[in-house]
């Protein structure tokens, strides 16, 4: 990262692998301001709470394996109505932790994502808000909003003429 570019993390939260020993368990719990931040991150109205439990097992070759729980309450405007609605989320998890550099090179989809870190500190507090931003559904629906009825096709062109073609029901 150069000087001029602005840093990416609103909440770190950082952790020396040394620390983990046989295993622990950390609680990652997102200050109000933080909270404005990823909401501004994250492009939706706002962050209510956040919380993300993370168990931590090392791995082999300095890899942690992580499984994790996210609760959040959140503030996101309805694809629908264009109103703002809240909502909770759940997710369980599990990430591992690689050494900058050791990043597996193919994609396998059945297997653990991978977080990044580097000189032996994983920042628990980013690897809480990239949970956070695939937990969020992207096109949040208010509970009842229902897209407008029956839309009618019109009775000319291409369409209408292969609509003749189909056998009648």
């Amino acid at each position: 990262m150069t000087e001029d570019a602005p840093a990416l993390v609103e909440m770190a939260r950082p952790y020396p692998i040394t620390r983990i020993g046989a295993g622990a368990r950390f609680l990652v719990e997102a200050k109000p301001d933080e909270c404005r931040k990823l909401a501004q991150r994250m492009d939706i109205q706002a962050v209510l709470s956040l919380t993300c439990r993370f168990d931590l097992r090392r791995g082999q070759n300095d890899t942690v394996d992580a499984a994790g729980l996210l609760r959040a309450r959140i503030r996101q405007l309805c694809v629908v109505t264009l109103e703002p609605f809240d909502s909770d989320l759940v997710e369980d998890f599990t990430i591992r932790f690689v050494p900058e550099g050791a990043e597996s090179e193919e994609l396998d989809l059945e297997s653990e994502d991978e977080v990044t870190y580097r000189a032996g500190i994983l920042d628990l507090g980013e690897a809480a808000s990239e949970q956070l931003a695939l937990a969020l559904d992207p096109f949040p629906r208010k509970p009842g909003a229902e897209l407008p009825g029956n839309y009618d096709l019109p009775e000319t062109g291409a369409f209408a003429a292969l609509s003749k073609l189909r056998p009648p029901h």
